[in-house]
């Protein structure tokens, strides 16, 4: 039998009815109580993230007007009728506590292949999912990078990352879309490794285990950077020559950090050790040159650069698309010709919106 609830409805503001099941009537004492909360303490996510009779164990809240209202609470399933709800009232967005980001996290990873290949979900929201939870991600591996779990995680996110890139044409440029250029380390390793994977694509790796490999050592090339304080990492002004010695120590720390935890596939230590080799051997930490430098390595040292030149640091303003590209095939030596010219190519204007 219905609950006597099951039907009401009642507003917030011009046309704005949210429908009420049995299972959240509470949320009537919850707005009366808590009519505004800090939006701080709570992040964005897609409707679309939610997959259908799944049980989530998050609270969800909706934004009105200025404020956010708990509309279900965490351990409830969330049905094709909770779905219809929030269509019918034209809600697309979702927030969820930051408190509750690591359950948030850990469901969406359990269901990002199934998000991945689902044909409803518009392929801009799809690769925002994809981008912000590899976001997450990164975040809790550069906070415990020797813990196996975080590893495997990466791994796992590597792949779907790699199929959905895979998947259709415009992948890339929908990750691209919805890119942060505001660095933070962790964001800068995703964009590093979607840059990667899209560029060995269209150099013409389509080899899936190939791919995999570079994903995850591009996505793990600055692990290293875990040893070093953050004073160092953000400081504004110019590195002492002590201090600039131990960045240079990153890429050996890095690999030394993932060889210790034995998960990764020998061919993923080639972008963490090599991305700031160059092909004068002026990188670093080894001063190797163009005959040792393995293809991996190139990749990544090129998607590196592109995007610690191209992203808003600290310490320097970020440089637009052409200038940066501009930038790196002038520095001659520095890149391999061929695959600078056609990294340029890839990102040129009918490929990217960022130009």
């Amino acid at each position: 039998m219905n609950s006597p609830l099951s039907d009401f409805s009642f507003k917030f503001g011009a046309n704005w009815p949210i429908l009420l099941s049995e299972s959240t009537v509470f949320l009537l004492m919850t707005i009366i109580e808590n009519t505004a909360v800090a939006t701080d303490k709570y992040m964005p996510i897609y409707l679309e993230a939610l997959r259908l009779d799944t049980v989530i164990d998050f609270d969800l809240y909706i934004k009105i007007g200025r404020d956010l209202i708990l509309y279900r609470a965490q351990n409830l399933p969330f049905t094709e009728k909770t779905r219809d709800n929030l269509l019918e009232n034209n809600v697309e967005s979702l927030f969820v506590p930051t408190s509750e980001q690591e359950q948030y996290q850990k469901y969406i990873e359990s269901n990002i292949n199934t998000i991945i290949t689902d044909e409803h979900i518009p392929e801009q929201k799809k690769a925002g999912i994809v981008y912000d939870s590899s976001k997450m991600l990164v975040k809790d591996v550069l906070s415990n990078p020797t813990l196996g779990k975080n590893i495997q995680r990466s791994k796992a996110m590597v792949e779907a990352t790699v199929g959905y890139i895979l998947r259709k044409e415009d992948s890339f440029h929908n990750i691209l879309r919805v890119m942060s250029f505001d660095y933070y380390t962790y964001t800068h390793s995703v964009n590093v490794c979607t840059f990667s994977v899209a560029f060995a694509q269209f150099l013409g790796f389509d080899d899936e285990e190939f791919l995999n490999h570079l994903g995850n050592g591009a996505l793990l090339h600055d692990v290293g950077k875990a040893k070093i304080s953050d004073r160092i990492l953000n400081k504004r002004s110019k590195l002492t020559s002590l201090e600039m010695e131990l960045i240079k120590k990153h890429p050996a720390w890095g690999l030394e950090m993932m060889q210790k935890a034995d998960i990764l596939h020998e061919d993923s230590f080639y972008p963490i050790i090599q991305h700031h080799e160059r092909e004068n051997s002026s990188g670093y930490p080894h001063a190797i040159g163009t005959q040792d430098l393995h293809i991996s390595g190139k990749i990544v040292g090129i998607a590196d650069t592109f995007d610690a030149i191209t992203t808003q640091r600290v310490y320097q303003p970020a440089v637009e698309t052409y200038p940066a590209l501009q930038r790196m095939i002038s520095e001659k030596g520095l890149f391999d010709r061929d695959l600078i010219e056609k990294f340029a190519f890839l990102m040129g204007p009918t490929n990217t919106g960022k130009i």
